[in-house]
């Protein structure tokens, strides 16, 4: 229970020294998108990512080749998907999450709280975040794509551009 033999010690050294300086090389030409906190797509690729790499370095029935090449598939699928998304709108609706208007003009918007499931606290806990003692300078509140809340006030909306952009705006 406690210890089999070294082989297995030996064998996560060097699968995880070399399974990390492949991943290190794979996020450098892939790009710093293939880490981010954008969208779930995204956040899949990330979990996968770290899930093939942990079990290449622990278990015997995945070698660090087949997890090499598992690994370079996702980022190669998440590279296609992120090209393929920026040229259609349909498929980029499917792909990726609406941004979600939760406060508009100071006042909580219920429906868009409903749909992203936060409640008052959450939206006050985000004004705060913003030095926001309350919801009055507050233009808008956005959940967007990749769960993070965006407080834009009332002194910082300019022409409103990105807020006119989204469909939850209209």
């Amino acid at each position: 229970m406690w210890f089999d033999s070294w082989f297995p010690i030996i064998r996560a050294l060097a699968v995880g020294t070399a399974s990390y300086a492949t991943l290190l090389l794979f996020l450098r030409v892939a790009g710093a998108r293939s880490l981010a906190k954008l969208n779930a797509f995204d956040f899949l690729v990330t979990v996968a990512i770290g899930s093939i790499l942990s079990t290449a370095m622990v278990t015997k029935d995945l070698s660090y080749a087949t997890g090499i090449v598992a690994i370079a598939i996702l980022l190669g699928l998440q590279y296609v998907v992120a090209r393929a998304i920026r040229h259609s709108s349909t498929l980029r609706e499917i792909v990726t999450a609406d941004p979600i208007v939760v406060v508009r003009e100071g006042q909580m918007v219920q429906d868009g709280m409903k749909k992203a499931r936060v409640g008052a606290a959450d939206i006050y806990q985000a004004a705060r975040s913003a030095g926001q003692g309350d919801l009055t300078a507050i233009a808008a509140m956005i959940v967007e794509t990749d769960g993070t809340i965006s407080v834009i006030t009332t002194d910082a909306v300019g022409s409103a551009e990105a807020l006119r952009a989204m469909d939850a705006w209209k």
